[in-house]
């Protein structure tokens, strides 16, 4: 059977799959019952499966001939908010929420495998078929330090991310950087506690907090070039003090910083070494001192344009129903990065959004959805990339 006329036999099959993921959402490594599905799904393909990172699943699929191996990935976990859509498919669970569209990537990425399973007989290579948990604290990270690029060595990887900002029928795909690197951060400012009557006796972390709050503002406005490297350096929780007449002895500001710089980890130029002067300039002048803790993050995300080439080629050329291309870049953040930094890797956008089916809402919404029509459009293009690649 022909690639486009199994994709067909298979739409309502990948619609049922990413509504049942919707309805049973799982928080990052806590995707029991989805990694339980997703390997008992890749087995009865005749597939290989083993964990990974506790609840990540991957699957192996070894062509009839010799050759590169290739990574597809799709992101499990789902995020604790709750659900305000009035569909028959909404979350069982209170607080409990797929609003980033995982689900449809799993259900997307399982039915590519059972078509690449079919047709096996025209791989050159293998497919690793990567279903990641933990996507949301930087999950691929555990998954490549137990080895999932290794035996057999991973040559290249695709990722794929449905976008409601995107229209259904579209599809982003843009060489170089994509997608913001992030960081989570932390700082601890450390004054000296005191009366709110005799200021002058005390060290005020809340005034030195307000400072630094401002005065991180100029690294994005002042010391890079938005249209080159943007950079969004926001704080979403800041805790300290514990009465209205007292001047604590510490303030602590979290927060996340979010780029597309490309450079050195160690250069001056890096965001975070930007940071780390301002802050401590700032502290040091309210006769403060500070600790500076980057808590976890991943690289900024970057196509290889190679594989972006052989991506858009496969939508302009292969798909069945022709899809506008257009180039997308975020400051979103996803941890594909971390794969994509090791090996050439693409990460391309499915456009879901639909107004009158109300898909519209952003992700990480307690309203967000996605347009179901697209789910066949991302299976295809995971076949028709992966035939294309390994058949090079």
């Amino acid at each position: 059977m022909e690639i486009s006329k199994q994709i067909a036999a298979y739409k309502d099959e990948v619609v049922e799959l990413r509504r049942d993921f919707h309805q049973h959402p799982e928080l990052g490594l806590e995707e029991f019952r989805t990694s339980e599905k997703a390997s008992e799904y890749l087995k009865q393909l005749g597939l290989e499966a083993k964990r990974a990172n506790q609840t990540g699943v991957v699957g192996f699929l070894r062509g009839k001939e010799p050759g590169r191996t290739l990574l597809l990935r799709a992101d499990m976990d789902a995020l604790p908010i709750q659900e305000e859509n009035n569909v028959p498919y909404k979350s069982i669970y209170n607080g409990k929420m797929h609003a980033c569209g995982h689900d449809a990537h799993m259900a997307m990425l399982m039915v590519a495998a059972k078509i690449l399973s079919n047709v096996k007989h025209r791989l050159r290579g293998n497919i690793k078929f990567v279903f990641e948990p933990n996507e949301e604290n930087v999950g691929a990270l555990a998954m490549i330090k137990e080895g999932v690029l290794e035996a057999p060595k991973v040559d290249a990887c695709m990722g794929m991310h449905v976008w409601s900002p995107l229209e259904t029928g579209k599809i982003g795909i843009t060489p170089g950087p994509v997608l913001a690197g992030m960081e989570h951060f932390q700082i601890l400012i450390k004054g000296k506690a005191g009366h709110t009557a005799t200021p002058q006796s005390a060290i005020d972390p809340i005034l030195t907090a307000a400072s630094v709050i401002q005065g991180v503002q100029i690294i994005q406005t002042r010391e890079i070039d938005a249209l080159k490297e943007p950079t969004v350096i926001m704080f979403g929780k800041i805790e300290g003090g514990s009465a209205s007449n007292v001047i604590p002895d510490k303030v602590t500001l979290s927060g996340t910083m979010r780029s597309l710089y490309e450079g050195s980890e160690d250069s001056e130029d890096n965001p975070k070494r930007r940071l780390e002067r301002i802050v401590s300039s700032i502290c040091s002048a309210h006769r403060a001192t500070c600790e500076i803790s980057f808590l976890y993050g991943h690289p900024t995300l970057v196509n290889n344009h190679e594989m972006s080439d052989l991506v858009r080629s496969v939508a302009v050329e292969d798909l069945s129903c022709k899809q506008v291309i257009v180039s997308l870049t975020s400051l979103a953040g996803d941890d594909f990065s971390e794969f994509a930094a090791r090996v050439p890797g693409v990460f391309y956008f499915l456009g879901v959004g639909n107004l009158e089916k109300e898909t519209h809402f952003p992700h990480h919404h307690p309203r967000f959805n996605i347009d179901e029509d697209a789910l066949k459009v991302g299976v295809e293009m995971h076949v028709r990339a992966a035939l294309r690649y390994l058949n090079m």
